[in-house]
């Protein structure tokens, strides 16, 4: 995947074992294989993308990966970051130390219907452009009218009845997409710069898998985008 002269981008996919909420849904079966399988897929399709990192504390995915996706790197995951609670960072930053490259991207397995040209559109805009944005974020753009906990209009006039599509979008921070480099992520503790660009993408693609139910939602977008049976 690389050629010469370009720069060498890392993507990394940490994943869990273990899942609270939706048990083992990192290498569940969806739509035919398993979960992990959609997003890693996605990205060896991206020509701008040198390495794709696996990062896991779990026995089943090294072994699988490493029948289906030999040229991937895999990293075991150590004892002292395998808790649920320790902030993604410090797992990045473990990574980081042992993968080398110029630019690291970072997405999750749990966005499975994140494309392989959604994300080449990304990176190749964010090679582009760099250094006049330092890092990128995925986006959904969102037009409803938001309100805070004290009941305070956030982004719309309530005595100006706009109609929803009328209102200036606010975006949401999706998490399918990430990219930055190690300096940004050591100073800053944090996968955003200061010079971000924020890459608006389909809300579908930006389907994230937190509950049994987005679990079947995603499933059923999945196999209606690619036509698969049910």
């Amino acid at each position: 995947m690389t050629h010469q002269n370009r720069p060498v981008l890392a993507a990394i996919v940490p994943m869990r074992h273990s899942s609270e909420r939706v048990k083992g849904k990192n290498y569940r079966d969806f739509a035919g294989k398993p979960l992990y399988h959609c997003v890693v897929e996605s990205l060896l399709q991206c020509e701008d993308i040198s390495k794709v990192v696996i990062d896991t504390d779990s026995p089943f995915i090294l072994e699988d990966a490493a029948k289906h996706f030999p040229t991937a790197i895999l990293l075991e995951r150590p004892e002292h970051l395998r808790d649920g609670s320790i902030p993604m960072n410090d797992v990045l930053l473990n990574t980081l130390n042992q993968v080398e490259a110029d630019f690291y991207l970072q997405t999750h397995s749990t966005n499975p219907i994140l494309s392989a040209a959604t994300i080449s559109h990304g990176v190749a805009f964010f090679l582009e452009h760099y250094p006049v944005y330092d890092s990128l974020f995925t986006v959904t753009r969102l037009q409803v009218r938001l309100w805070d906990q004290l009941a305070r209009a956030i982004n719309h006039n309530p005595n100006i009845l706009l109609r929803t599509q009328d209102l200036p979008p606010v975006y949401e921070e999706n998490s399918c997409l990430y990219i930055f480099t190690k300096e940004i992520l050591m100073q800053r503790h944090n996968r955003i710069g200061n010079r971000p660009y924020m890459l608006e993408i389909p809300a579908e693609e930006a389907k994230d898998i937190d509950e049994e139910i987005d679990f079947r939602i995603a499933e059923f977008l999945y196999k209606e985008k690619y036509g698969l049976k049910s």
